[in-house]
C-alpha cells in the first residue's frame, strides 16, 4: 500500500479523513491540535454499566493489513484525559490506545479493546510527567499487535489482541476524549499509514 506520511502542516485536514464527533475546536497547519468537548468516552459496559461512544475520532478508511503511527503532545488537566490511535468497525468493535490521565503522579498506559460491546482495559503505570509518546497499531488479519515509544524509534509491545468481527474496510486514525473533563488540549504532530511488517511466525 502507498504510504501516507501526514504532519498536518497544510490549513485544512487531509483528503480522505473525516470526523466522526468533530471536537469542540481543532486546528491544522502545525500539527493537528484538538480541544475536547465535556464528557466524551468510548467505552460498551464492562464493570461500568455505561456505554458511550461520544469520542472525537479523525479517520480514513483502510483496506487489508497495514500498520499506524502517530506522536502524540498533551497536557491533561482531568481524571482519564486521553489522546490516541483506534482502530473502529463500529460502536461495539473497536481498540484503542493512549494514557489515560489519573492524577499528578500516575497515570495508565494501555490499551482498550472492545468486542460484541463488551470493553476491556490493560494498563501498566506512568508517570504523569509524561506529555509525549508515540503509539502504532499494526493490523494482520483479525489480529493486532499494539505498541509504544517515547522516542519514535524503539518500539515495546503493549499487547496482542484480537477483533472477532473483523470486516474488510476498518476505520484507522487518532482519538480523543475526557471522560469526565472539559476542554482537554492534546496535538498530534504525525500521522503514519504504512505496510505491515509484524507477521505470525511460521
Amino acid at each position: 500500500m502507498p504510504e501516507i506520511y501526514e504532519k498536518f502542516t497544510h490549513p485544512q485536514l487531509p483528503q480522505g479523513f473525516f470526523w466522526y464527533n468533530e471536537p469542540q475546536e481543532f486546528r491544522v497547519g502545525n500539527g493537528l491540535e484538538i480541544v475536547t468537548k465535556p464528557e466524551t468516552d468510548f467505552w460498551q459496559r464492562s464493570h461500568y454499566g455505561f456505554r458511550n461512544d461520544n469520542g472525537h475520532f479523525l479517520f480514513t478508511e483502510l483496506e487489508g493489513d497495514f500498520a499506524i503511527s502517530t506522536q502524540s503532545i498533551f497536557e491533561p488537566q482531568a481524571k482519564y484525559d486521553q489522546c490516541g490511535l483506534m482502530i473502529r468497525l463500529d460502536a461495539e468493535n473497536w481498540i484503542k490506545v493512549s494514557v489515560e490521565y489519573e492524577d499528578e503522579q500516575v497515570s495508565r498506559l494501555g490499551s482498550v479493546v472492545t468486542n460484541l460491546g463488551y470493553s476491556d482495559w490493560a494498563t501498566q503505570d506512568i508517570a504523569s510527567t509524561t506529555g509525549e509518546i508515540w503509539y502504532k497499531i499494526s493490523k494482520n488479519g483479525s489480529d493486532f499487535l499494539l505498541e509504544n515509544s517515547f522516542d519514535g524509534v524503539n518500539w515495546f509491545q503493549m499487547r496482542i489482541t484480537h477483533l472477532h468481527q473483523i470486516s474488510s474496510r476498518v476505520k484507522a486514525g487518532i482519538y480523543a476524549c475526557s471522560p469526565i473533563g472539559s476542554m482537554f488540549r492534546c496535538k498530534f504532530a504525525s500521522l503514519v499509514i504504512s505496510e505491515n511488517r509484524w507477521f505470525h511466525p511460521a
